[in-house]
């Protein structure tokens, strides 16, 4: 019987590895994610319906209002950010005042550092659109695919909300292998919502000291940034994404800076230096805490993950780590 069992484990194990792969491979990554992040705000939700609803059928039904308000309220805030995002021209007019710093550096940068960047205006842009070709496979809400990228992560909200509602009335009598699985997703989740809740408040408190900074401090100085709040935002949303959002949102905040002065954009990289440092120790403080993990230990596994699988390896490499890590805990194997 224990050598059934530990068939039954290892198949389950194999069968989610190869789910994580697939997902992987096909580009469904914002479909599992997106999915995923439903799934949990209606359960942080659904506290407030038990107690005013009664009954399975009740509760089925509520349940299945609140993941039509909750499906709504996160396509309506991603639609509000793309609109102060592109429907004021911030993003477009960062863009064209990055391209006229550079245009305006010839003079500031030194000539071993110039020979290195882009020349121009147009020539940022030639290099630009070089980069997303190549990368283009990673950058899938980009381009032609984009309404590809926004049915999947529509599609993978509808089941992150179905599966909310039949999880309701789902019996707890389960065949070994089915038990198993459902062990491994539902662990799979835990790691997942564990990462997000931790990387949410590392990527507040990035944009609440950006924010002071840019709309506080740099004024206090004599320095007025353009594109302030817009760029608070940016930090705010690419603050989700490890490494990679802090990389994005520190080079525009550079660029513009230094579209106001050198002096400017020196004490932006002082600042940026400094806030990220703090960072390490906060990120080791607070995803450590959630997954148990030392914050190198994370960087590892998203070194490890960029070279196998590009942009999404990044993403989902924190979750991953942080599954694989407790259910070799559960195990008692570390």
């Amino acid at each position: 019987m224990e050598a059934r069992r530990y068939g039954v484990q290892q198949v389950s194990y194999a069968l989610a590895g190869a789910g994580i792969l697939a997902i992987l491979n096909l580009h469904l990554l914002q479909a599992l994610f997106a999915g995923m992040l439903v799934f949990m705000l209606i359960h942080l939700a659904q506290p407030l319906l038990g107690r005013h609803v009664t009954g399975l059928r009740g509760r089925q039904l509520a349940t299945a209002v609140l993941a039509m308000l909750v499906i709504a309220a996160v396509v309506g805030l991603g639609l509000w950010i793309g609109d102060i995002l592109h429907g004021h021209g911030d993003l477009d007019a960062i863009w064209a005042r990055m391209a006229e710093t550079l245009d305006g550096a010839n003079d500031v940068i030194p000539p071993w550092l110039l020979g290195r960047l882009p020349s121009s205006g147009p020539e940022l842009k030639a290099e630009a659109s070089h980069w997303l070709r190549e990368h283009a496979p990673e950058l899938r809400l980009l381009g032609k695919e984009a309404g590809l990228a926004a049915a999947h992560i529509l599609l993978g909200m509808v089941i992150g909300a179905m599966v909310a509602v039949q999880e309701l009335a789902a019996s707890e009598q389960h065949r070994p292998l089915a038990r198993a699985l459902l062990e491994r997703i539902g662990a799979f989740y835990n790691a997942f919502r564990r990462v997000f809740v931790a990387q949410g408040k590392i990527a507040a408190i990035n944009a609440f000291f950006t924010g002071i900074y840019l709309l506080g401090i740099l004024p206090a100085v004599g320095y007025h940034l353009p594109f302030s709040k817009t760029m608070v935002l940016i930090t705010a949303l690419v603050g989700l994404l490890p490494v990679v959002g802090n990389l994005i949102s520190n080079s525009i905040i550079v660029m513009i800076s230094f579209s106001v002065s050198p002096q400017a954009a020196l004490l932006s990289l002082l600042f940026l230096v400094l806030l990220h440092k703090a960072e390490y120790f906060l990120n080791a403080r607070i995803v450590g805490g959630e997954i148990n993990a030392k914050a190198w230990e994370i960087l590892i596994a998203m070194v490890l993950m960029e070279a196998l699988f590009g942009f999404g390896g990044v993403a989902i490499a924190p979750v991953v780590y942080a599954w694989i890590k407790n259910e070799l805990r559960r195990e008692a194997l570390i």
